[in-house]
């Protein structure tokens, strides 16, 4: 029977422990953090190690990251701007449901307010929430160049076309908007926008949540 090798290097122990990689994560716990801290302090081997571990970690992340779509910033601070102003004493409004049988007199209620604007310095997409409720949340949007693909599975997706135009690709057909006109996206369909219009396309939207 072969004899298990047993190594001589306490450092090249340590560094196959995996200990570095659970402090990299940290994941270790307190003792092995002031462990791996002092060992750190007194070899280069295991600073060497630390770093190369991390820069593995880093890239790794790097190539499997994923991009956020681009209106999701937007309607994140949209919320928080929402959330701002109702602070501030605006009384919360429930617009109309937005169907093929709107028409934008039925937003003439934010469409016309002064700080329902685009801002000079807007990012390619804008937005300003005018209501919300768990049931639906409603919004002016403003999209200068496109919106990127996205599913819906538990919600009703809504426009009606304010200013511009623009191509509305839902699965493999191509829906072309301009002012005054409706869509909505089905359900469980890849769809994106494209503004095809020299301003950018300004829109009611709305979310409805499935009952």
């Amino acid at each position: 029977m072969k004899s298990k090798k047993i190594s001589m290097n306490p450092i090249t122990d340590f560094i196959a422990s995996g200990v570095l990689d659970l402090y990299v994560m940290g994941a270790t716990s307190p003792e092995e953090t002031h462990t791996v801290e002092q060992m750190a302090a007194a070899h280069p081997e295991i600073r060497q190690e630390i770093e190369a571990v991390s820069q593995t970690m880093e890239s790794y992340a790097l190539a499997h990251a994923v991009a956020p779509r681009n209106v999701v910033k937007p309607l994140l601070l949209a919320t928080i701007d929402y959330m701002e102003r109702m602070k501030l004493g605006e009384l919360p409004v429930s617009p109309p449901v937005v169907t093929a049988q709107s028409q934008l007199e039925d937003y003439a209620l934010w469409l016309n307010r002064e700080d329902m604007i685009l801002p000079p310095d807007a990012d390619d997409t804008y937005a300003k929430i005018i209501g919300y409720t768990p049931a639906a949340t409603t919004a002016i949007v403003w999209i200068k160049k496109m919106a990127d693909y996205e599913v819906h599975k538990d919600e009703y997706e809504r426009f009606l076309i304010v200013e511009g135009t623009c191509d509305i690709i839902a699965g493999e057909e191509t829906h072309s908007l301009k002012a005054g006109d409706f869509f909505a996206v089905p359900l469980h369909t890849p769809h994106m926008l494209k503004v095809t219009s020299p301003e950018p396309c300004k829109a009611i939207l709305q979310r409805l949540s499935i009952a």
